[in-house]
Parts: C-alpha cells; sequence; structure tokens
C-alpha cells in the first residue's frame, strides 16, 4: 500500500522535478567510471566500485545496490574481506534509509566485523558512523553519540584522508547534541565542521561528494531552536542550492521540509504546503521513509488546518504507512534484539582474550621455571667448578686479602662521602627554596596584616558610634515609628560591622599562620587544635591554587573528630608537611578535571581521627591516581637522579624526622589517592600548659 501511495505522489506535480534531479550524477561520479574503467587488479576493482556506489547513495538506491553487490562479488570471489567490508556497509545505507533498521544494523554489524578483520580504519570509521545514524533516525541520540565518537576516534587514529566522511561525523555529534538540546556542544562540533568545510577545495572532495548542504542545513536548526528564525531561512536557502551540484535529493528534501516546519511554526500553512510538496516527492524517490513521515505530517496538519479532509485523510494515509514500516514494533524489537545479540558477542570475545591471555601467562611462567631450573643447574656446576678453582688459589687470595680489604676501606669511605655530599646538596636546594617560601609568604602577610587590623579597628569603631548614635536618638522625641525604623537601620548596620570584625579575625588568624608558616627559627612546641590547623592550611592551599588556575574548583569535604584533642606540635612544621600532601592532592584533581567528563566531580576529604595509640589525618582525593612506580619514589628528593617536587619530601622529613610520626600513601589509578599522617602519642612529650 505504501508502494503505490508513494507511486501515485511521484506521478503528481513533484514528477518533473524528480525526473530531473535524477538524471544529474554527483561530481565524483564520472571520475570513479573512468578510473575503473582504466583498474588493472580486482582488488582495485572492488574498491573503485565500493566508492562508485557511495556517488549515488542520496540519488539513486537501485545504483548504490547495484554496484556494492557487484563489488561484494568480486571480493568475495577473490578472498579480499577489506573490499567485502566496504560493500556491505554500502549496502548498509539501503535498509536504513527505507526504514528496515533490523537489516541495516545486521550489514553493518557484518560490515564492521570484515573492516576489523582486515584492519581498514576507514571503513571502521565509515560503518560506525552509519550505526550512529541508525539510533539518530529513531531519536535516541546518546548511543548515536557513542558510535560517532568511535568513529572519530578511528578517524583521528588512521590520520584524516577522508574529510568528507570527517566532516560529516563532526556535523552528527552536532546533530546529536541539537537533538539532546545542548546547544553549546552542538554549536562547537558545527561552528568547527563549517570551518573545515570552508577551507576544503570543492575539487578535491571524496566519493562521499560536499557535505555542506548537511552543515548548512544543521546549522540553521541550530540558529532555530536559538530563536534566530530569520537566519535559520537563510542557511536552510543555502542548503537546498548547495544541493543542487551535489544531486544530493536527501539534503534538499530536508532543507524544504525544514521551510516547511518554519512557515507552519509562523501560521503560514499555503507557504507550508508550497514547501512540504516539493520536500515529499524528493524523499519518496529514494525512498527517505523519515522524510516521507515528516512531510505527509505537515502536510496532513496543514490541510487539516484549511479544512481540506480530503487531502488530509490522503497524507495521513501515506504518514501512517510510512510510519508503520519506519517505527514498526517488531523491527524495533529486531534492532534491539540485534544489537543485545552483538554486545553479548563483544563480551564472549572479551571473554576469550582474557583466557587466552592467562593461558599465554602459565605458559610463559612454566617457560620461565624451565629456565630457572637450567640457570640453577649452570650456577650448581660453576659453583662446583669455583670450589675446586679456590682450592688451588687459596695461597694466592690471602696474600691479596690485605690489598682488598685496604680497597674496601677506600670504597667505603668514597660512598659515605658521596652520600654525604648528596645529603649536604639536597639541604642546600630545600632550604633555599623554604627560605625563598619564607620570605615571600612573610612579606604577603605583613602587607596583609596592617589593613587587615585597621577594618577590624574601623568596624569595633563604628559599633560604638553606631551605640552612641542610637542613645542619642532616644532623646529626639521621634514617633514610634520613626523610632522603629532607626533601631532597624542601627541593628542592621551593627550586624554587619559584627560580621566585619568576624570575617577580619578570621583573616588574621590567616596571617598569623602565615607569618608562623615563614619563621626560620625555633622549633618550640606549642597546643595547637588539629582540626583547626588542618582546615585553615587546607582552604589556605585551595584558594592559593584558585588564584593561579582561575577555572579550578573544587569541593572540601570535611570529617573531623571532635575527641582529637590539642597535641604539642611544632606548628610551623606540621603546617608545612599538610601543605605539601594537600597541594598533591589538589593538583591531582585538578589535573583530572582537564580531562572531558561531564560527570565528574572534583572532591577532596579531610579526615581526623583519634585512636589509643595516635592521632590521624587522612586526605583522600578523587584524581587520576598514581602508578604503582610512582609511589616507590614519591618521598625521595632525587628519584633516578633527577630533580623532582620536594613538597611530599619535605612532609615525609617533617612528619617522620620532626614529629616521631609516618607518612604512608596508597592509590588506585584512575579512582584517587590517600594520604596518612599518623602522630603517636608515645611520641610527644609531656603536655605544655595551655
Amino acid at each position: 500500500m505504501l508502494h503505490l501511495l508513494l507511486r501515485r505522489l511521484l506521478t503528481g506535480g513533484g514528477l518533473l522535478l524528480l525526473s530531473l534531479a535524477t538524471r544529474a550524477q554527483s561530481p565524483q561520479t564520472r571520475p570513479l567510471q573512468q578510473a575503473l574503467g582504466r583498474a588493472s587488479t580486482d582488488t582495485a576493482r572492488v574498491l573503485l566500485l565500493a566508492d562508485l556506489a557511495a556517488t549515488y547513495r542520496y540519488s539513486r538506491f537501485d545504483s548504490v545496490a547495484y554496484y556494492a553487490q557487484r563489488g561484494l562479488r568480486l571480493a568475495r570471489r577473490i578472498g579480499y574481506a577489506k573490499g567485502a567490508g566496504r560493500c556491505l556497509s554500502r549496502l548498509g545505507i539501503l535498509p536504513g534509509e527505507r526504514g528496515n533498521l533490523p537489516l541495516a544494523l545486521r550489514l553493518n554489524l557484518q560490515a564492521l566485523r570484515l573492516n576489523e578483520q582486515s584492519h581498514d580504519r576507514e571503513g571502521t570509521a565509515r560503518t560506525l558512523n552509519q550505526m550512529g545514524l541508525l539510533y539518530f533516525a529513531l531519536d535516541d541520540f546518546r548511543p548515536s553519540l557513542r558510535y560517532y565518537f568511535r568513529a572519530l576516534k578511528h578517524y583521528q587514529q588512521a590520520g584524516v584522508t577522508d574529510t568528507s566522511q570527517f566532516i560529516s561525523v563532526i556535523t552528527n555529534l552536532g546533530a546529536s547534541y541539537e537533538g539532546l538540546n545542548r546547544y553549546d556542544s552542538a554549536a562547537f562540533y558545527l561552528r568547527q565542521a563549517w570551518q573545515l568545510t570552508a577551507r576544503h577545495s570543492p575539487a578535491t572532495w571524496s566519493c562521499w561528494g560536499n557535505p555542506a548542504p548537511y552543515v548548512l542545513r544543521e546549522l540553521g536548526l541550530l540558529q532555530l531552536v536559538q530563536g534566530h528564525p530569520d537566519t535559520a531561512r537563510s542557511f536552510y536557502w543555502r542548503s537546498a542550492r548547495a544541493a543542487g551540484p551535489e544531486n544530493d535529493q536527501r539534503s534538499a528534501s530536508r532543507a524544504y521540509q525544514y521551510l516547511a516546519e518554519l512557515h507552519q511554526r509562523h501560521g503560514r500553512p499555503d507557504s507550508c504546503i508550497w514547501y512540504a510538496r516539493r520536500a515529499l516527492p524528493l524523499a519518496a524517490a529514494l525512498p527517505y521513509m523519515l522524510g516521507v513521515v515528516r512531510n505527509s505530517a505537515l502536510l496532513m496538519q496543514s490541510f487539516e488546518a484549511r479544512q481540506q479532509p480530503d487531502s488530509a485523510l490522503y497524507y495521513t494515509h501515506i504518514m501512517l504507512r510510512a510510519q508503520e514500516n519506519l517505527y514498526s514494533p517488531q523491527r524495533i524489537k529486531q534492532l534491539d534484539a540485534i544489537a543485545f545479540a552483538e554486545h553479548n558477542r563483544l563480551l564472549a570475545l572479551e571473554t576469550e582474550r582474557n583466557e587466552l591471555l592467562a593461558r599465554l601467562r602459565t605458559m610463559l611462567l612454566a617457560a620461565g621455571m624451565g629456565a630457572l631450573l637450567v640457570v640453577l643447574a649452570l650456577l650448581w656446576h660453576r659453583s662446583r667448578r669455583q670450589q675446586q678453582a679456590n682450592k688451588r688459589l687459596r695461597g694466592l687470595h690471602e696474600q691479596l686479602s690485605w690489598q682488598a680489604g685496604e680497597l674496601t676501606r677506600q670504597r667505603d669511605d668514597l660512598v659515605r662521602a658521596l652520600k654525604e655530599l648528596k645529603i649536604a646538596q639536597s639541604q642546600l636546594v630545600l632550604r633555599e627554596k623554604m627560605a625563598s617560601l619564607g620570605e615571600l609568604m612573610a612579606g604577603v602577610a605583613h602587607e596583609i596584616q596592617h589593613p587587615v587590623n585597621s577594618v577590624r579597628r574601623f568596624a569595633a569603631a563604628s559599633i560604638e558610634r553606631c551605640n552612641e548614635i542610637a542613645h542619642r536618638v532616644t532623646t529626639l522625641g521621634l514617633s514610634p515609628a520613626q523610632q522603629q525604623i532607626c533601631d532597624d537601620f542601627l541593628g542592621h548596620l551593627r550586624r554587619h560591622q559584627t560580621l566585619i570584625m568576624q570575617h577580619g579575625q578570621r583573616a588574621e588568624s590567616i596571617v598569623r599562620g602565615m607569618l608562623e608558616y615563614s619563621q626560620g627559627g625555633g622549633r618550640a612546641r606549642q597546643l595547637t587544635d588539629l582540626n583547626v590547623l588542618a582546615e585553615e592550611y587546607l582552604r589556605l592551599v585551595y584558594h592559593d591554587l584558585r588564584a593561579k588556575h582561575d577555572y579550578f574548583s573544587c569541593a572540601l569535604l570535611l570529617r573531623l573528630d571532635p575527641t582529637v584533642e590539642r597535641a604539642p606540635v611544632v606548628r610551623q612544621d606540621l603546617g608545612r608537611a599538610l601543605v605539601g600532601v594537600f597541594g598533591a592532592a589538589l593538583q591531582a584533581v585538578r589535573q583530572r578535571q582537564l580531562i572531558p567528563d561531564d560527570d565528574y566531580v572534583p572532591q577532596v576529604e579531610l579526615i581526623t581521627r583519634r585512636t589509643a595509640a595516635s592521632l590521624e589525618i587522612r586526605v583522600r582525593d578523587n584524581g587520576l591516581g598514581l602508578p604503582p612506580e610512582t609511589l616507590l619514589t614519591l618521598f625521595q628528593r632525587f628519584p633516578g637522579g633527577a630533580e623532582a617536587d620536594l613538597a611530599l619530601a619535605l612532609s615525609h622529613d617533617l612528619i617522620t624526622k620532626g614529629h616521631g610520626g609516618t607518612l604512608n600513601v596508597s592509590s588506585q589509578p584512575g579512582q584517587g589517592t590517600e594520604y596518612c599522617i599518623v602522630l603517636p602519642l608515645s611520641a610527644w612529650p609531656e603536655p605544655l600548659p595551655a
């Protein structure tokens, strides 16, 4: 029934337009036909037939089927997997456009296996792009995005040789983000696609042709949803004009469809009917089922608005038949079943791969054990021979033992001197850096201290003035309403001044901490509230990092044990150790934040806990984590003989040597890192007076 309705539609007013369009060819068709006639090998003929089929993808589906089937038969006869995969991918275009999505997905999966078997990255990327279009046709944008990103990755890894398809993938990403109403991301990819299209020379497009009609159409749709209908109409017209030289009937149909939808939205049914009648024959001629559904729906709604029930009923029949062909529940179930089967196949392949790796590891272990036994046998034999040689050389050994002992002592002296030199070198570098940091912080603290004190002093004076004004107002004999207004104003002012004093006190405590941090002198222990100290230094390091990186932000989670008592510690040394640990945690989440991930929330958690024998300070982050090889040298000052960041090495020395505690780290790559500072109660001196 649908074919009869489409045939009647094509024999109407759109037949002339369709006949003119179908006689035209893509600009890439003629050169490929000439190259096919000159081809000297079967493999070259297969690839040319696949490319030739692609030139008819939006104008003549029968030609797509003819050239793709011809190339597939030749590829199977000569056993050419790469060519078979590309021809199968071309055949997968047809059922997808005609609404048979399960068959299209099945053909694309077969093509994908052949692409991967022949290591054809370009063919794999094209097939993944087509699979994403199948889900895009059902308005299921999230799986389509996954396929598009996989296709984009293959194009980038293989090197972009097919600019036309690379632009198509980028445009598909923008169109999918439009469907998800994420217009900033859609604008980013569509602008990138248009810039690549505008820079490219039209004479060098691949068999897929000029993507300009598609890019312009999606740019117009983006302008429409952003509230610019006139700009959108201009883009639609440009898309329709660009589709003419390419004989891209699908893009022309979509451009006229969008123009019809635009006129329908603005209450112009006549213009809507005119454009929809131009779009529908082009979609029906391919046949492009999604275009048939949407244009027949536009015509049905427009004729209903004009109260022409016969015409509305006619286009309703076309729409319902096309919808049944496109959105058939049975086909949707088939599509889900095929996708589920492919998912299970991939899981089975992964399981088989893991089993193969396990067997390979077992074989390697057995081979290693055999080699070890051989080595042990050789060593035993060598040991026997060495013992025999030792018996003969014992006399000579006794004569040389004194010289060997002397050389050993000299070597030990040299090693000791070298160690002392390295220690002195590291201490000099550390002292120089800490001195520079202390001088900088002392200067900043002194510069801040005076205005902070002035703010507090002026706030206190303002509170006194408010009290004096309140007292004087009571003697003026104001009415109760005026008196109430004055009291409210003065009360608000006193509360604001009180807040200024509180924040000034907070700033003064931070300045005092900076001054204590910058002191290079004595190391006297002080009774210190570890919860307050750790929180202050965490916020100090966080705000310092935010000042350096404008767009950095992080959630600070505090789980402070109220039973943690004031402890006698060297405040400035413990503060320096915490600065190193907090800095490492915040830098880890900042680096992970640079990786695009919409679901990632950077977090640093500070935990204090008292146990029977110690106090613990734990710092956790959800950054990138540290590899095992890095954990081995994390607290070394010069790992591998090269200078590295000394912050954690300094923190380790201040905790272990200065306070008799421990600083440990555990990490899982991709999940985060945890630093644990343990201060034993037994290592403290007698409690100091409060």
